[in-house]
């Protein structure tokens, strides 16, 4: 049975009747919609099932084939439709690849100019998301994994082992917490400032005393399992970030 074109997305649209009475849409506004419906059906559906062939789906959207093609391109281009040839073939269901999703995320923030500044910002912002919910993490492996950090913690002086004690503190509070959007962003904000030249941003003794023990309060929060000073804790700890970024104007050069 062939799906009814949805309102919302021809709400803006110049509809019109033809000479029998039979509305018209306009091409662009079709294939929109087109688009959107097939969206649903292969979002309710298990990654790479076989939606149909063109003729099946266009029935199936009550579409002309044209229609269905234009669509189809508008979901390959998102990630979502693979359209395969030969025995077996037809429209097939597929997700996103994450590592591609990253790249060009990161292309547009460097094209946009994204500075260290606004990395340590967007971080630390991040950070009160995810923390809170990671101390309500009962798994007792990833817990052990918590354990590790703070052990680690006060020996993480130089600029390379602090970075990669926050990769893996990030890897670890992902696998404890189930947050797609803010783990994109952490990973590919993280990323840029890891491949920048930066110097460490809590630079000298008490910088790195600052940075150990806001830390150590973090870890020590989430083992207790206590969301309200976890995210006490990392709302101190953006607040750092946020004096540090103060004290240097010209950090989005310099950090």
């Amino acid at each position: 049975m062939a799906w009814a074109v949805r309102a919302d997305s021809l709400l803006t649209s110049k509809i019109s009747m033809d000479a029998n009475g039979v509305t018209r849409f306009p091409r662009r506004q079709l294939v929109l919609a087109a688009a959107a419906q097939l969206r649903d059906v292969i979002l309710a559906r298990e990654p790479n099932t076989q939606i149909g062939s063109l003729n099946e789906v266009a029935e199936l959207l009550g579409v002309g084939i044209v229609t269905v093609q234009q669509a189809a391109r508008i979901l390959e281009h998102e990630g979502l439709l693979a359209v395969r040839r030969g025995p077996g073939g037809g429209y097939y269901g597929t997700r996103p690849d994450e590592a591609a999703l990253e790249r060009a995320f990161a292309a547009y923030l460097r094209v946009h100019g994204f500075s260290n500044r606004e990395s340590h910002r967007m971080l630390s912002l991040l950070d009160c998301e995810i923390v809170p919910a990671a101390a309500a993490c009962t798994d007792e492996s990833l817990r052990h994994g918590v354990r590790g950090l703070l052990e680690r913690v006060d020996h993480c002086e130089s600029r390379e082992q602090r970075v990669a004690f926050e990769t893996e503190l990030r890897d670890l509070l992902f696998k404890m917490v189930a947050r797609p959007l803010v783990e994109l962003v952490c990973r590919v904000t993280q990323g840029l400032y890891m491949h920048s030249e930066a110097p460490p941003f809590f630079p000298g003794k008490d910088g790195f005393d600052a940075w150990r023990t806001a830390r150590r309060r973090i870890l020590e929060a989430i083992l207790k399992q206590d969301e309200e000073l976890a995210q006490f804790e990392a709302e101190r700890y953006r607040h750092l970030v946020l004096a540090r970024l103060r004290e240097t104007p010209d950090a989005s050069r310099k950090s």
